[in-house]
């Protein structure tokens, strides 16, 4: 199995080691990179449920879940490397977007919302499975000891990111027919 499979794997089981590792290596930018379209991708699939989804949809939700993962991952970096730092922190924006980049991992699994009895349920999964995923980056990204400070860099993050998605999907989103 090649890196990328096994770092996707890890990634999924929440491996401290592997996201360690994704933080060290500046060469896994591109892998990040290509493990958020992919789960971007699958927020788009979903999108369609029970049908093929259509560009007017497929496209918006993609390019929304992909915005708002650079959005959060800003905002992490932001707030818990220069406004909530540890001591031991030492981090850069890149290392960030790697961590998180493969925190997304979970979230392929959305495609399978694209069966419409699995819709929500996969979709409340998927979205739990990858909070947990980036609390794990975001620890190791940022060298955090303390998890209370952890959720904290991530709650508030993720309620500026949520509100900014909800902003740009309400201007930018499918209408409904």
């Amino acid at each position: 199995m090649g890196t990328f499979a096994r770092r996707l794997i890890g990634a999924a089981a929440l491996d401290a080691s592997v996201y360690e590792g994704i933080e060290a290596d500046r060469s896994a930018i591109g892998q990040a990179l290509l493990v958020v379209l992919l789960s971007s991708a699958a927020a788009g699939v979903a999108s369609g449920a029970g049908a093929w989804p259509r560009a007017a949809t497929f496209l918006p939700v993609t390019i929304i879940a992909l915005v708002s993962w650079l959005l959060w991952a800003m905002l992490v970096y932001q707030i818990g490397g220069r406004i909530l730092p540890e001591p031991e922190t030492r981090v850069d924006f890149p290392q960030v977007l790697r961590t998180l980049g493969f925190a997304a991992a979970p979230g392929l699994i959305q495609a399978l919302g694209a069966v419409p009895s699995l819709t929500r349920v996969v979709f409340a999964l998927s979205w739990i499975w990858m909070l947990a995923a980036m609390v794990t980056a975001v620890r190791h990204a940022l060298d955090y000891r303390s998890l209370a400070r952890t959720l904290l860099v991530c709650g508030l993050a993720a309620l500026l990111a949520v509100g900014m998605a909800l902003v740009l999907g309400l201007i930018f989103g499918p209408t409904a027919n």
